[in-house]
């Protein structure tokens, strides 16, 4: 039943705000469209304290910030200024080229708080990764929910379990948060290639297998998998078709071919990627890729 175990490492996005990363692993780059997945927190902040990710570039694909906890504000490129809050989803296709920020709410700065979510990454298929950039905002009341015993399955992008998301996604795929009060059970959906849990926190099993909290469980396409929870529980699902070929990644970009990075780099680097209004600063080249 399953294929993998994927464990966490950490990495430092920059001004010292570091995540967990579980895609991509030495082990597996990517589980369906999923490239990188990276879980942030829960971190806790004194007032005065805060998380600035200032200005940096994207292409070949969209974005996701999925929050338990806290807020954060994201603006981008295409003018775009939308708080974000613990359900909602915020789906940004890069495409061709698009700038964002991610902060901490001004109004928040003073106060103490948590800050506690998900950030996913999924590549576009080759057709797709250099369309118009854009930005949609799913409010959490906007999304589908399958009621469980003791448990409330929300879900995020794509079909499963006779749902389907308003998200517009590229690809076929399935992203959705099972968060768990008590004892409970889950079939996932076997109708997509490749599928994989994350479980954030919680007693959590595979069939007879126990998951343990902050690691990946990638399955074997088309086998029944029943996950259970003892208590309360939040796990991530996620998966899909697998990419139409293979993707290079460097630092924020991804693409079917290395020259559409370097002329990405050269384009960041010369700052002729669009601004993003109301920001001055901006996250300089790297000499190495990440």
């Amino acid at each position: 039943m399953i294929a993998q175990i994927l464990k966490a490492h950490t990495k430092d996005l920059g001004d010292g705000f570091e995540v967990r990363r579980l895609l991509p692993a030495a082990t597996r780059r990517t589980v369906g469209p999923f490239i990188f997945f990276d879980h942030m927190g829960p971190v806790r902040f004194a007032p005065g304290q805060a998380i600035d990710v200032r200005p940096h570039p994207h292409i070949g694909l969209a974005t996701v910030t999925y929050l338990f906890e806290g807020a954060l504000m994201h603006r981008d490129s295409l003018g775009c200024v939308q708080h974000i809050t613990p359900g909602d989803v915020n789906w940004m296709t890069a495409g061709h080229g698009i700038v964002h920020s991610e902060r901490s709410p001004d109004d928040e700065r003073g106060t103490t708080r948590t800050l506690h979510g998900i950030q996913i990454w999924v590549a576009l298929p080759q057709a797709d990764e250099s369309t118009e950039p854009a930005f949609s905002h799913h409010a959490r009341a906007s999304l589908p929910v399958l009621p469980l015993a003791n448990a409330e399955l929300r879900l995020i992008a794509g079909k499963g379990w006779g749902l389907q998301s308003p998200v517009k996604t590229f690809a076929p795929m399935i992203y959705a948060a099972l968060e768990a009060t008590g004892a409970t059970r889950l079939e996932l959906p076997a109708e997509h290639a490749e599928r994989a849990i994350y479980v954030v926190e919680g007693e959590v099993s595979a069939g007879r297998t126990v998951v343990e909290p902050r690691t990946v469980a990638v399955f074997e396409p088309g086998t029944a998998v029943t996950l259970s929870c003892a208590a309360a529980a939040r796990v991530m699902i996620f998966g899909g078709a697998p990419l139409d070929g293979e993707r290079f990644i460097n630092w924020n970009f991804v693409a079917s071919r290395r020259e559409m990075i370097d002329e990405a780099r050269t384009r960041w680097r010369e700052q002729r990627f669009p601004r993003v209004p109301g920001e001055t600063e901006f996250i300089p080249l790297p000499d190495t890729a990440r």
